[in-house]
Protein backbone atom coordinates (compact mmCIF):
# COMPACT_ATOMS: atom_id res chain seq x y z
CA UNK A 1 0.00 0.00 0.00
CA UNK A 2 2.96 2.52 0.77
CA UNK A 3 4.48 1.58 -2.52
CA UNK A 4 1.18 2.09 -4.37
CA UNK A 5 0.79 5.41 -2.72
CA UNK A 6 4.68 6.85 -3.33
CA UNK A 7 3.76 5.32 -7.21
CA UNK A 8 0.83 7.85 -7.25
CA UNK A 9 3.08 10.24 -6.07
CA UNK A 10 4.87 10.56 -8.55
CA UNK A 11 2.96 10.08 -11.35
CA UNK A 12 2.22 13.00 -13.39
CA UNK A 13 0.12 13.12 -16.69
CA UNK A 14 1.46 14.84 -19.57
CA UNK A 15 -0.18 17.93 -21.07
CA UNK A 16 -0.54 15.62 -23.82
CA UNK A 17 -2.58 13.27 -22.30
CA UNK A 18 -4.93 16.18 -21.97
CA UNK A 19 -4.91 17.50 -25.39
CA UNK A 20 -5.79 13.60 -26.44
CA UNK A 21 -8.96 13.47 -23.64
CA UNK A 22 -10.37 17.11 -25.12
CA UNK A 23 -10.30 15.34 -28.52
CA UNK A 24 -11.78 12.62 -27.32
CA UNK A 25 -14.43 14.53 -25.23
CA UNK A 26 -15.41 16.63 -28.68
CA UNK A 27 -16.03 13.46 -30.90
CA UNK A 28 -17.89 12.60 -28.13
CA UNK A 29 -20.16 15.37 -28.29
CA UNK A 30 -20.24 15.53 -31.69
CA UNK A 31 -21.66 11.90 -31.78
CA UNK A 32 -24.54 13.38 -30.24
CA UNK A 33 -25.68 15.09 -33.41
CA UNK A 34 -23.72 12.65 -36.28
CA UNK A 35 -24.44 9.46 -34.62
CA UNK A 36 -21.82 7.45 -36.90
CA UNK A 37 -18.74 9.09 -34.78
CA UNK A 38 -19.96 7.73 -31.62
CA UNK A 39 -18.13 4.17 -32.58
CA UNK A 40 -15.53 6.33 -33.78
CA UNK A 41 -15.49 8.45 -30.13
CA UNK A 42 -15.96 4.98 -28.66
CA UNK A 43 -12.98 3.66 -29.71
CA UNK A 44 -10.20 6.34 -29.61
CA UNK A 45 -11.43 6.77 -25.70
CA UNK A 46 -10.40 3.29 -25.68
CA UNK A 47 -6.86 3.80 -27.43
CA UNK A 48 -6.12 6.95 -25.35
CA UNK A 49 -6.99 5.31 -22.08
CA UNK A 50 -5.08 1.97 -23.52
CA UNK A 51 -1.69 3.72 -24.30
CA UNK A 52 -1.84 6.03 -21.17
CA UNK A 53 -1.56 2.49 -19.35
CA UNK A 54 0.48 1.03 -21.03
CA UNK A 55 2.76 4.57 -20.89
CA UNK A 56 2.57 4.61 -17.08
CA UNK A 57 3.35 0.39 -17.00
CA UNK A 58 6.76 1.41 -18.86
CA UNK A 59 7.63 3.92 -16.54
CA UNK A 60 7.23 2.35 -13.07
CA UNK A 61 7.26 -1.54 -14.07
CA UNK A 62 10.94 -1.40 -12.29
CA UNK A 63 12.31 0.96 -9.29
CA UNK A 64 14.92 2.55 -10.31
CA UNK A 65 15.49 3.64 -13.86
CA UNK A 66 16.78 6.39 -13.57
CA UNK A 67 20.12 7.54 -11.67
CA UNK A 68 22.31 10.80 -10.75
CA UNK A 69 24.41 12.14 -8.12
CA UNK A 70 25.82 15.34 -7.47
CA UNK A 71 29.42 16.12 -7.63
CA UNK A 72 29.38 18.84 -4.63
CA UNK A 73 33.01 20.01 -3.42
CA UNK A 74 34.04 19.75 0.00
CA UNK A 75 34.01 23.24 0.58
CA UNK A 76 32.72 26.41 -1.50
CA UNK A 77 34.38 29.61 -1.92
CA UNK A 78 32.67 33.13 -0.64
CA UNK A 79 32.58 35.53 -3.40
CA UNK A 80 33.57 33.35 -6.05
CA UNK A 81 31.78 30.88 -8.76
CA UNK A 82 31.69 27.36 -7.75
CA UNK A 83 31.23 24.46 -10.01
CA UNK A 84 28.39 21.91 -8.63
CA UNK A 85 28.46 18.73 -11.23
CA UNK A 86 24.93 16.70 -11.93
CA UNK A 87 25.88 12.73 -13.49
CA UNK A 88 22.48 11.60 -14.71
CA UNK A 89 21.82 7.95 -16.39
CA UNK A 90 18.86 6.25 -18.37
CA UNK A 91 18.32 2.87 -18.09
CA UNK A 92 14.72 2.45 -19.53
CA UNK A 93 14.66 0.32 -22.59
CA UNK A 94 14.07 3.43 -24.66
CA UNK A 95 14.97 7.03 -25.12
CA UNK A 96 13.39 9.63 -23.26
CA UNK A 97 13.01 13.46 -22.04
CA UNK A 98 14.02 14.17 -18.81
CA UNK A 99 13.61 17.60 -16.51
CA UNK A 100 16.47 18.20 -13.28
CA UNK A 101 15.39 20.06 -10.56
CA UNK A 102 18.35 20.74 -8.26
CA UNK A 103 17.67 21.72 -4.90
CA UNK A 104 20.15 24.17 -3.71
CA UNK A 105 20.47 25.86 -0.58
CA UNK A 106 18.31 28.65 0.80
CA UNK A 107 20.74 31.08 0.96
CA UNK A 108 20.69 31.39 -2.62
CA UNK A 109 16.73 31.95 -2.75
CA UNK A 110 16.69 30.41 -6.30
CA UNK A 111 13.55 28.43 -7.43
CA UNK A 112 14.00 28.12 -10.64
CA UNK A 113 16.94 26.50 -11.59
CA UNK A 114 16.11 23.13 -13.71
CA UNK A 115 17.68 21.67 -16.84
CA UNK A 116 16.44 19.87 -19.50
CA UNK A 117 18.02 17.01 -22.22
CA UNK A 118 17.11 13.80 -23.95
CA UNK A 119 19.14 10.67 -23.08
CA UNK A 120 19.24 7.97 -25.06
CA UNK A 121 18.49 4.11 -23.34
CA UNK A 122 21.57 3.33 -21.20
CA UNK A 123 22.99 6.96 -22.09
CA UNK A 124 25.01 8.95 -19.01
CA UNK A 125 25.61 12.64 -19.44
CA UNK A 126 27.18 14.87 -17.07
CA UNK A 127 25.70 18.58 -16.47
CA UNK A 128 27.32 21.55 -14.79
CA UNK A 129 26.38 25.11 -13.15
CA UNK A 130 27.59 27.42 -10.71
CA UNK A 131 26.97 28.89 -7.26
CA UNK A 132 27.90 32.36 -6.43
CA UNK A 133 27.83 32.10 -2.42
CA UNK A 134 27.45 36.05 -0.82
CA UNK A 135 28.05 34.47 2.72
CA UNK A 136 30.32 32.57 5.08
CA UNK A 137 28.36 29.50 6.53
CA UNK A 138 27.07 26.27 6.19
CA UNK A 139 25.34 25.46 2.91
CA UNK A 140 22.62 22.59 2.74
CA UNK A 141 21.64 20.73 -0.40
CA UNK A 142 18.61 18.96 -0.90
CA UNK A 143 17.09 15.82 -3.31
CA UNK A 144 17.50 15.75 -7.05
CA UNK A 145 14.19 15.97 -8.84
CA UNK A 146 14.24 14.58 -11.98
CA UNK A 147 10.61 14.20 -14.20
CA UNK A 148 11.11 11.29 -16.89
CA UNK A 149 8.76 11.33 -19.50
CA UNK A 150 6.83 8.06 -21.00
CA UNK A 151 7.80 7.04 -24.70
CA UNK A 152 4.36 8.30 -25.58
CA UNK A 153 4.90 11.20 -24.08
CA UNK A 154 1.16 11.09 -22.36
CA UNK A 155 2.84 10.34 -18.84
CA UNK A 156 5.77 11.06 -16.37
CA UNK A 157 7.05 10.16 -13.33
CA UNK A 158 8.70 12.12 -11.06
CA UNK A 159 12.39 10.92 -8.99
CA UNK A 160 13.18 12.28 -6.02
CA UNK A 161 16.38 10.83 -5.25
CA UNK A 162 17.73 11.66 -1.92
CA UNK A 163 21.00 13.62 -1.61
CA UNK A 164 20.68 15.86 1.02
CA UNK A 165 24.29 16.79 1.74
CA UNK A 166 26.14 20.13 3.30
CA UNK A 167 29.01 22.25 2.46
CA UNK A 168 30.81 24.84 4.31
CA UNK A 169 31.43 28.60 2.45
CA UNK A 170 34.76 29.49 3.08
CA UNK A 171 36.66 32.64 2.70
CA UNK A 172 37.72 32.75 -0.76
CA UNK A 173 40.62 30.37 -1.26
CA UNK A 174 39.92 30.30 -5.24
CA UNK A 175 41.80 33.98 -5.23
CA UNK A 176 43.78 32.63 -3.07
CA UNK A 177 44.84 30.05 -5.21
CA UNK A 178 44.75 32.54 -8.27
CA UNK A 179 47.34 35.01 -7.14
CA UNK A 180 49.45 32.61 -5.35
CA UNK A 181 49.88 31.35 -8.55
CA UNK A 182 50.14 34.05 -9.99
CA UNK A 183 53.26 34.92 -7.31
CA UNK A 184 54.69 31.77 -8.19
CA UNK A 185 55.05 32.05 -11.93
CA UNK A 186 56.17 36.41 -11.66
CA UNK A 187 52.73 37.06 -13.16
CA UNK A 188 50.84 39.55 -11.13
CA UNK A 189 51.19 42.41 -13.06
CA UNK A 190 48.82 40.82 -15.62
CA UNK A 191 46.25 41.49 -12.96
CA UNK A 192 46.88 44.59 -11.75
CA UNK A 193 49.29 43.74 -9.09
CA UNK A 194 52.86 45.86 -9.21
CA UNK A 195 55.83 43.78 -8.66
CA UNK A 196 58.22 46.03 -7.02
CA UNK A 197 61.80 44.84 -6.31
CA UNK A 198 64.52 47.50 -5.46
CA UNK A 199 68.16 46.34 -4.94
CA UNK A 200 70.06 47.90 -2.07
CA UNK A 201 67.77 50.21 0.19
CA UNK A 202 69.06 48.84 3.77
CA UNK A 203 68.27 45.46 3.50
CA UNK A 204 69.75 42.17 4.14
CA UNK A 205 73.18 41.92 2.38
CA UNK A 206 73.06 39.13 -0.06
CA UNK A 207 76.35 39.45 -2.40
CA UNK A 208 79.31 42.06 -3.88
CA UNK A 209 78.89 42.16 -7.50
CA UNK A 210 79.91 44.34 -10.58
CA UNK A 211 78.29 47.77 -10.50
CA UNK A 212 76.28 48.22 -13.63
CA UNK A 213 74.56 51.38 -15.17
CA UNK A 214 71.63 52.57 -12.69
CA UNK A 215 73.07 51.15 -9.49
CA UNK A 216 73.17 53.28 -6.57
CA UNK A 217 76.41 54.78 -5.88
CA UNK A 218 75.80 54.43 -1.92
CA UNK A 219 76.07 50.76 -2.51
CA UNK A 220 79.74 50.85 -3.89
CA UNK A 221 82.04 48.55 -1.93
CA UNK A 222 85.17 50.11 -2.17
CA UNK A 223 87.49 47.73 -0.19
CA UNK A 224 86.46 45.15 -3.44
CA UNK A 225 86.66 47.96 -5.63
CA UNK A 226 90.28 48.89 -4.74
CA UNK A 227 91.09 45.19 -5.10
CA UNK A 228 89.75 44.34 -8.16
CA UNK A 229 90.51 47.66 -9.91
CA UNK A 230 87.15 48.18 -10.55
CA UNK A 231 83.52 49.18 -9.66
CA UNK A 232 81.59 46.90 -7.24
CA UNK A 233 78.69 47.04 -5.38
CA UNK A 234 76.79 45.46 -2.18
CA UNK A 235 73.54 43.84 -3.63
CA UNK A 236 70.82 43.52 -1.49
CA UNK A 237 67.53 41.76 -0.80
CA UNK A 238 64.04 42.40 1.02
CA UNK A 239 64.71 41.77 4.71
CA UNK A 240 62.29 38.52 5.06
CA UNK A 241 60.47 36.99 7.94
CA UNK A 242 59.05 40.50 9.00
CA UNK A 243 55.04 39.82 10.96
CA UNK A 244 52.69 41.49 8.66
CA UNK A 245 48.84 41.27 10.85
CA UNK A 246 45.66 41.69 8.88
CA UNK A 247 44.12 43.91 11.30
CA UNK A 248 39.77 43.25 10.66
CA UNK A 249 37.04 45.59 11.97
CA UNK A 250 34.14 43.60 12.48
CA UNK A 251 32.13 46.47 13.81
CA UNK A 252 28.69 47.07 12.60
CA UNK A 253 29.95 49.82 9.83
CA UNK A 254 31.52 46.77 8.49
CA UNK A 255 28.00 45.48 7.56
CA UNK A 256 27.57 47.84 4.43
CA UNK A 257 26.66 45.60 1.54
CA UNK A 258 28.31 45.52 -1.78
CA UNK A 259 26.95 43.29 -5.19
CA UNK A 260 25.39 41.28 -2.21
CA UNK A 261 28.85 40.63 0.17
CA UNK A 262 29.12 42.70 3.01
CA UNK A 263 32.07 44.92 3.53
CA UNK A 264 33.40 42.55 6.07
CA UNK A 265 33.50 39.68 3.67
CA UNK A 266 35.63 41.78 1.33
CA UNK A 267 38.12 42.11 4.25
CA UNK A 268 38.24 38.65 4.44
CA UNK A 269 38.98 37.46 1.48
CA UNK A 270 41.69 40.23 1.31
CA UNK A 271 43.37 39.56 4.22
CA UNK A 272 43.52 35.89 3.33
CA UNK A 273 45.16 36.41 0.15
CA UNK A 274 47.75 38.69 1.47
CA UNK A 275 48.21 36.12 4.24
CA UNK A 276 49.27 33.82 1.78
CA UNK A 277 51.32 36.09 -0.21
CA UNK A 278 53.04 37.15 2.67
CA UNK A 279 53.86 33.74 3.35
CA UNK A 280 55.14 32.70 0.20
CA UNK A 281 57.55 35.92 0.47
CA UNK A 282 59.25 34.63 3.67
CA UNK A 283 57.52 37.20 5.93
CA UNK A 284 55.65 36.39 9.52
CA UNK A 285 51.51 36.21 9.03
CA UNK A 286 49.02 37.40 11.49
CA UNK A 287 45.60 38.03 12.43
CA UNK A 288 43.54 40.77 14.60
CA UNK A 289 39.58 41.08 14.54
CA UNK A 290 37.99 43.23 17.16
CA UNK A 291 35.09 45.32 17.47
CA UNK A 292 34.38 46.34 20.89
CA UNK A 293 36.78 44.15 22.16
CA UNK A 294 39.68 41.48 20.35
CA UNK A 295 37.98 38.55 19.52
CA UNK A 296 40.61 37.35 17.78
CA UNK A 297 44.07 37.39 18.15
CA UNK A 298 46.86 35.25 15.91
CA UNK A 299 50.44 36.34 16.64
CA UNK A 300 52.24 36.57 13.22
CA UNK A 301 54.23 33.67 12.57
CA UNK A 302 55.04 31.37 9.21
CA UNK A 303 54.74 28.15 10.83
CA UNK A 304 53.69 25.44 8.04
CA UNK A 305 49.74 25.30 9.54
CA UNK A 306 50.00 28.99 10.18
CA UNK A 307 47.51 29.58 6.70
CA UNK A 308 45.15 26.98 8.00
CA UNK A 309 44.87 28.92 11.33
CA UNK A 310 43.97 31.85 9.62
CA UNK A 311 40.97 30.66 7.34
CA UNK A 312 39.59 29.34 9.98
CA UNK A 313 39.37 32.04 12.43
CA UNK A 314 37.88 34.14 9.35
CA UNK A 315 35.48 31.64 8.28
CA UNK A 316 34.25 31.83 12.04
CA UNK A 317 33.71 35.76 11.81
CA UNK A 318 30.59 37.78 12.09
CA UNK A 319 29.14 41.55 12.03
CA UNK A 320 28.67 42.47 15.54
CA UNK A 321 26.35 45.27 15.65
CA UNK A 322 28.29 47.86 18.05
CA UNK A 323 30.55 50.43 17.70
CA UNK A 324 34.68 49.27 16.84
CA UNK A 325 37.40 49.84 19.84
CA UNK A 326 40.17 51.08 18.61
CA UNK A 327 41.75 51.49 21.77
CA UNK A 328 41.47 47.80 22.60
CA UNK A 329 43.72 47.44 19.87
CA UNK A 330 46.01 50.17 20.73
CA UNK A 331 46.15 48.27 24.12
CA UNK A 332 47.14 44.72 22.33
CA UNK A 333 49.27 46.51 20.22
CA UNK A 334 51.54 48.04 22.70
CA UNK A 335 51.22 44.68 25.47
CA UNK A 336 51.58 41.92 23.04
CA UNK A 337 53.34 42.88 19.86
CA UNK A 338 57.17 44.15 20.68
CA UNK A 339 58.38 43.25 17.28
CA UNK A 340 57.70 46.23 14.46
CA UNK A 341 54.89 45.46 12.19
CA UNK A 342 53.04 46.39 9.12
CA UNK A 343 49.16 46.76 10.41
CA UNK A 344 46.99 46.48 7.56
CA UNK A 345 43.89 47.85 9.26
CA UNK A 346 40.40 47.08 7.39
CA UNK A 347 37.57 49.27 8.32
CA UNK A 348 35.15 52.03 7.31
CA UNK A 349 35.26 56.13 7.75
CA UNK A 350 31.85 57.20 6.46
CA UNK A 351 32.95 60.49 7.73
CA UNK A 352 35.72 62.56 8.84
CA UNK A 353 34.72 62.84 12.33
CA UNK A 354 34.29 58.92 12.70
CA UNK A 355 38.40 59.15 11.56
CA UNK A 356 39.39 62.11 14.01
CA UNK A 357 37.76 59.97 17.03
CA UNK A 358 40.33 56.81 16.12
CA UNK A 359 43.18 58.85 14.86
CA UNK A 360 45.46 59.44 18.58
CA UNK A 361 45.33 55.44 18.95
CA UNK A 362 46.39 55.01 15.01
CA UNK A 363 48.82 57.50 15.62
CA UNK A 364 49.63 55.97 18.85
CA UNK A 365 50.39 52.45 17.28
CA UNK A 366 52.19 54.14 14.60
CA UNK A 367 54.94 55.24 16.84
CA UNK A 368 55.58 51.59 16.92
CA UNK A 369 54.35 50.10 13.54
CA UNK A 370 53.72 51.01 10.42
CA UNK A 371 49.78 51.19 10.07
CA UNK A 372 47.85 50.84 6.93
CA UNK A 373 44.62 52.13 6.97
CA UNK A 374 41.74 50.19 3.98
CA UNK A 375 39.06 52.00 3.52
CA UNK A 376 36.42 52.40 1.37
CA UNK A 377 34.24 54.17 -2.02
CA UNK A 378 30.96 54.19 -1.22
CA UNK A 379 29.96 53.04 -5.08
CA UNK A 380 26.52 54.25 -4.87
CA UNK A 381 27.64 57.84 -3.40
CA UNK A 382 29.75 57.37 -6.43
CA UNK A 383 26.72 57.15 -8.80
CA UNK A 384 24.70 60.04 -7.82
CA UNK A 385 27.89 62.41 -8.32
CA UNK A 386 28.06 61.50 -11.81
CA UNK A 387 23.99 61.88 -12.60
CA UNK A 388 23.04 64.42 -14.48
CA UNK A 389 21.00 67.48 -12.61
CA UNK A 390 17.58 67.80 -13.98
CA UNK A 391 16.03 69.76 -11.20
CA UNK A 392 16.50 71.29 -8.14
CA UNK A 393 16.11 68.35 -5.82
CA UNK A 394 19.09 66.63 -7.69
CA UNK A 395 21.29 69.33 -7.53
CA UNK A 396 20.81 69.11 -3.71
CA UNK A 397 21.88 65.11 -3.85
CA UNK A 398 24.69 65.43 -6.15
CA UNK A 399 26.19 68.43 -3.92
CA UNK A 400 25.35 66.17 -0.57
CA UNK A 401 27.11 63.23 -2.53
CA UNK A 402 30.12 65.54 -3.36
CA UNK A 403 31.09 66.53 -0.24
CA UNK A 404 31.08 62.94 1.14
CA UNK A 405 33.01 61.61 -1.57
CA UNK A 406 35.17 64.64 -0.77
CA UNK A 407 35.44 63.63 2.97
CA UNK A 408 37.00 60.29 1.93
CA UNK A 409 39.72 62.12 0.33
CA UNK A 410 40.11 64.59 3.46
CA UNK A 411 40.32 61.05 5.45
CA UNK A 412 43.48 60.04 3.10
CA UNK A 413 45.48 63.62 3.52
CA UNK A 414 45.37 63.76 7.18
CA UNK A 415 46.35 59.76 7.60
CA UNK A 416 48.87 60.81 5.60
CA UNK A 417 50.00 64.29 7.67
CA UNK A 418 50.06 62.34 10.79
CA UNK A 419 52.40 59.84 9.31
CA UNK A 420 49.34 56.61 8.15
CA UNK A 421 49.26 55.15 5.36
CA UNK A 422 45.85 54.28 3.68
CA UNK A 423 44.15 52.43 0.90
CA UNK A 424 41.07 54.35 -0.89
CA UNK A 425 39.50 51.74 -2.58
CA UNK A 426 36.03 50.03 -4.21
CA UNK A 427 35.22 46.50 -2.79
CA UNK A 428 36.32 44.94 -5.65
CA UNK A 429 39.50 46.40 -6.02
CA UNK A 430 40.38 45.98 -2.21
CA UNK A 431 42.67 42.48 -3.17
CA UNK A 432 44.84 44.18 -5.58
CA UNK A 433 45.09 47.42 -3.89
CA UNK A 434 46.52 45.76 -0.96
CA UNK A 435 48.67 43.73 -2.38
CA UNK A 436 50.11 46.63 -4.16
CA UNK A 437 50.40 48.44 -0.87
CA UNK A 438 52.51 45.54 0.98
CA UNK A 439 54.71 45.26 -2.13
CA UNK A 440 55.49 48.98 -1.89
CA UNK A 441 56.31 48.99 1.78
CA UNK A 442 58.40 46.18 1.49
CA UNK A 443 59.97 47.56 -1.31
CA UNK A 444 60.43 50.34 0.31
CA UNK A 445 62.39 49.68 3.57
CA UNK A 446 59.92 51.26 5.90
CA UNK A 447 59.29 48.50 7.56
Amino acid sequence: MKKLKSYINALHLHPNFFLWGIGCVLLAFLSYYFKDLFVIACILIGVWLALTLIDIFLLFRQENYILAKRDLPIKLSNGDENPIFITIENQYPFDTNVEIVDEIPDQFQMRDLSFKLKLKSGERKKISYSLRPVKRGVYEFGNINVIAHSPLRLAKRKYSLWYNEETAVYPSFLQLRKYEIRAINQNLSLIGVKKIRRVGNNKEFEKIRDYAIGDDIRTINWKATAKRQHLMVNQYIEERAQPIYNVIDTGRSMKMPFEGMTLLDYSINSALVLSNIALQKFDQAGLICFSNEIHEHIPADRKGNQLNKILDALYNQKTRWLENNFAALQVLAKRKINRRSLFLIYTNFESIDSMYRQLPYLRSIAKQHVVVVVFFYNTEIKVLTNRVVKNTEDLYIKTIAEKFEQEKRQIVLELKKHGIFSILTTPQELTINTINKYLEIKSSGIL
